[in-house]
């Protein structure tokens, strides 16, 4: 039996003011103004009671000796749950964030956007995860002769962006080889995920060494070395707007900033939450220690997925107080990741 079950109408409602009241104001709600806010027709020691009752399930608290109750994590996640209303955006916020998001015609410029984007909606800290890389398809190489038996390797990529690549070799090309590597290569190669690109290469050399000649031996050679310096790479996440968090007294405190900022450059941590879901569908919440990332615990994070051609790339979101306004920021970050997707299947 869930919680929303167990309440009656009263308790919901109480429960569902107590949390905009206290998102609203910041401060403590006591029964009074329960009372005065709820607009059921009950006396005071009623409320009391149901909120001693809400207290024992965890769901709400007395900070320090006040008189009244703040929600716990658990109360903001039945909160979102159960009792929230989203807000839908009005249609010329979808018009702003339309023109903001597709005014950029390069990836690159379109995720940087789309941070500026979520920050300067919800005053808080935004944050876009890059593309995933392996899933990222190959749609050319590209090889050129440079001096001292190097060779610049050009890599382009489905989302249209390019690599390089300085590769040092034990003898010198003619521009006519390079080019015929590069044609065995884009023949053997194109439109095959960046993650399967090793392995075929490793595949292919197994499958015809007795067969291969040495200009397809140091093709492959080659490409070998210039994917492995591709898949060494590590996940990255744009963010903007770290600062605006500094303006919420719930987390403003030196040692949870410091903290927070230090997250936020060391990044593993928060990749790891937000890869969890870039396979969901939707919009989804971490509330407080439910991140179970100790930075993080006054802090909610509101993420969703967006997609290339159908298929989750990335994840995008905000970072704030659990105390935010959950009715507005979820539909902001829900309508971004669409906008987002669209923006980059046009560029892509």
């Amino acid at each position: 039996m869930t919680k929303k079950q167990l309440f009656d109408e009263r308790s919901n409602q109480l429960m569902k003011v107590l949390v905009e009241s206290y998102i609203h104001d910041g401060l403590p709600v006591g029964s009074k103004a329960l009372v005065e806010s709820s607009g059921l027709k009950v006396s005071p020691a009623t409320i009391r009671n149901i909120m001693s009752d809400l207290e024992k399930m965890g769901l709400i608290h007395a900070p320090h000796t006040s008189a009244g109750r703040v929600p716990t994590v658990q109360g903001y996640r039945l909160f979102v749950d159960s009792l929230l209303h989203v807000k839908q955006p009005d249609s010329s916020l979808l018009t702003s964030l339309t023109s903001q998001i597709q005014e950029a015609n390069e990836q690159s410029k379109i995720l940087e956007n789309a941070t500026e984007i979520l920050s300067g909606m919800t005053q808080m800290a935004g944050l876009v995860v890059l593309p995933k890389k392996e899933l990222v398809s190959l749609s050319q190489v590209e090889f050129i002769p440079l001096s001292n038996k190097r060779i610049l390797a050009v890599l382009v990529q489905s989302d249209n962006e390019v690599q390089n690549r300085v590769l040092q070799t034990e003898q010198d090309y003619s521009l006519t080889q390079l080019q015929q590597m590069s044609h065995y290569l884009n023949t053997l190669l194109a439109g095959k995920s960046i993650k399967s690109v090793c392995q075929v290469l490793l595949q292919e050399m197994d499958n015809t060494r007795q067969q291969m000649d040495g200009m397809m031996r140091s093709a492959i050679e080659m490409a070998s070395h210039a994917f492995a310096q591709h898949h060494e790479e590590q996940d990255d996440f744009m963010i903007s707007g770290e600062t605006n968090l500094m303006q919420y007294n719930d987390i403003a405190n030196m040692d949870r900033m410091r903290q927070l900022f230090e997250a936020f450059h060391e990044k593993q941590h928060i990749l790891s939450l937000l890869n969890q879901v870039s396979d969901a569908e939707g919009v989804q919440l971490f509330i407080g220690q439910e991140s179970g990332y100790h930075p993080l615990d006054e802090c909610s994070v509101v993420a969703a997925p967006y997609q290339i051609d159908g298929q989750s790339m990335g994840v995008l979101g905000v970072i704030g107080p659990t105390r935010m306004a959950y009715d507005k920021v979820i539909p902001i970050v829900d309508l971004t990741a669409k906008l987002l997707s669209s923006a980059l299947n046009q560029e892509n």
